[in-house]
């Protein structure tokens, strides 16, 4: 283990990864407590994992070695890769999620996935914009780590990207038609259009989510485009 994994508590379940890691999946556990998610990330029975999980104190429980697949992001797809479980990290935050009181998480568990996340993106050499929510990769089924999760912290510190700040005035797309293409091309998949629209509002716009295309969101994705077309956005 290294310094920033405080505990081991390896998961039997895992295969072996068919691609190379290109990106970190940010999750929470929706669970009462760390300790019953450690559990059921450990059961045979679930069939379900992570490589890591942060407890709301900052304590860092590694599951299951990053050079192996762990099965925590299910039916997904991101820039156009669906086996997003062999091409990821997946990290799960110790937080009761929207059914059981959802909140702000912890400074203390935002305080220890910033060291352990700059290890990893730099170890696998993962781009800002892979680095990315379970709701943006499974829009149609997932809601976390949702609107509260603090996204500009992960900025600051280069490890996502940020929202854009300076935005053109009106929409830069004709039609909802053209928004969901371009959706599509920043990497969503777009099969359940309002609930990828409430995917992009929760990441990018988390103030207001009534999964609606208006003008700034049309503007926010622009501006994310053009930024990665200037090779801004890696």
């Amino acid at each position: 283990m290294d310094e920033l994994v405080h505990h081991q508590r390896l998961s039997p379940n895992w295969n072996e990864r068919q691609c190379p890691v290109s990106m970190a999946v940010l999750h929470y556990t929706e669970m009462q407590s760390a300790d019953a998610a450690i559990s059921r990330l450990c059961d045979p029975a679930a069939e379900v994992s992570a490589h890591y999980l942060i407890s709301e104190a900052g304590e860092v429980t590694l599951m299951v070695p990053e050079d192996k697949r762990a099965w925590h992001a299910g039916r997904s797809c991101w820039r156009g890769v669906r086996d997003v479980n062999s091409a990821s990290i997946g990290i799960e935050l110790d937080h009761p999620g929207h059914a059981f009181g959802y909140r702000e998480f912890s400074d203390a568990q935002i305080d220890a996935l910033i060291p352990l996340l700059a290890r990893i993106v730099k170890a696998h050499d993962i781009p800002r914009a892979n680095v990315v929510a379970h709701s943006d990769i499974a829009p149609a089924r997932k809601l976390d780590p949702g609107e509260l999760f603090p996204w500009d912290r992960l900025a600051e510190h280069g490890l996502c990207l940020e929202r854009p700040k300076k935005l053109n005035l009106g929409d830069p797309f004709d039609n909802d038609g053209a928004f969901y293409l371009a959706l599509e091309r920043f990497g969503y998949d777009i099969a359940e259009g309002r609930k990828t629209v409430e995917a992009f509002q929760r990441r990018w716009r988390p103030e207001r989510i009534d999964g609606e295309i208006d003008g700034e969101l049309g503007a926010i994705l622009f501006q994310l485009l053009l930024d990665r077309d200037r090779g801004l956005a890696r």
